[in-house]
């Protein structure tokens, strides 16, 4: 049976001001495609903004609006200056969708580990979450509306990822931000939740989906056998965001197939 049209309209989500950082990428352009169709919106964030215009374009075809805004989130003044544009152009922000993210330069083993890569990762998987949370929270305090923050984490935040330590700790601090914010917003209506993503496919993760036989031994690893797409994330994300969740606060819902299930089945036993 084919979903009618307004299926999303029980979501609440339509007229609402929904920033999205990373809005170029994977997660972040399913998501704000779904937003629009949902309603809302959308300010796609990102430094691509060839891609943004891409995106942008799509959204407008289908119906719905939105601006593309260049920002880059690890640093302040060029949060400082989305969020103005953001709020001079849509409104004060009332959903945010701390997405951008950058993976590690290449597997390396921790005490090998430069301190350049380590600031890198940390100042856009953490920091830059931070600094947007600060600039679009406050837009969403001063509006007196309330408002909602879904962080995209990982299932790396939890789970520690061999030769990975600077992205498994960033998106472990982002785990901890969220549950921070919880605790400091909510008497202003404001929550704040995560996602942590298990295997997808994006643009970002494609070099680990290149060799066929991984594909299949990854696939084979999780219980769901298959590996998740931009959309499975994006439904979770769009879910956090809308009124439909409104006594979801602090915390963070693994999106992983049952990957995380499988620890006692690799134990051998008699």
């Amino acid at each position: 049976m084919s979903k009618p049209e307004n299926w999303m309209s029980w979501l609440g989500l339509s007229g609402q001001v929904c920033v999205i950082t990373g809005g170029a990428g994977g997660i972040g352009s399913e998501t704000a495609r779904q937003v629009a169709t949902a309603g809302g919106k959308v300010a796609i964030l990102d430094r691509d903004m060839e891609c943004c215009a891409e995106i942008l374009n799509d959204i407008r075809l289908a119906g719905g609006s939105g601006i593309a805004v260049c920002c880059d989130v690890s640093d302040a003044v060029s949060v400082t200056h989305a969020a103005e544009t953001v709020c001079h152009e849509l409104g004060p922000a009332q959903i945010l969708v701390n997405n951008a993210g950058v993976g590690g330069g290449g597997r390396v083993d921790l005490l090998d580990a430069s301190v350049d890569e380590w600031q890198r990762q940390l100042s856009i998987n953490l920091t830059g979450a931070f600094l947007c949370a600060q600039a679009f929270g406050t837009q969403m305090r001063d509006a007196g509306r309330g408002g909602t923050m879904v962080h995209v984490a990982s299932i790396g935040g939890s789970i520690a990822i061999p030769k990975s330590v600077a992205y498994s700790v960033s998106k472990a601090g982002l785990l901890m931000l969220s549950r921070q914010l919880c605790l400091e917003l909510a008497q202003f209506g404001i929550r704040s939740n995560c996602v942590s993503p298990g295997l997808v496919r994006t643009p970002m993760s494609e070099s680990y989906y290149e060799d066929e036989n991984l594909v299949r031994a990854r696939r084979e690893a999780v219980p769901s056998r298959r590996i998740a797409s931009p959309k499975d994330m994006a439904e979770a994300i769009l879910f956090l965001a809308s009124n439909r969740s409104g006594y979801v606060n602090g915390e963070d819902i693994l999106i992983d197939g049952g990957l995380s299930q499988i620890v006692m089945a690799s134990i051998p036993r008699v």
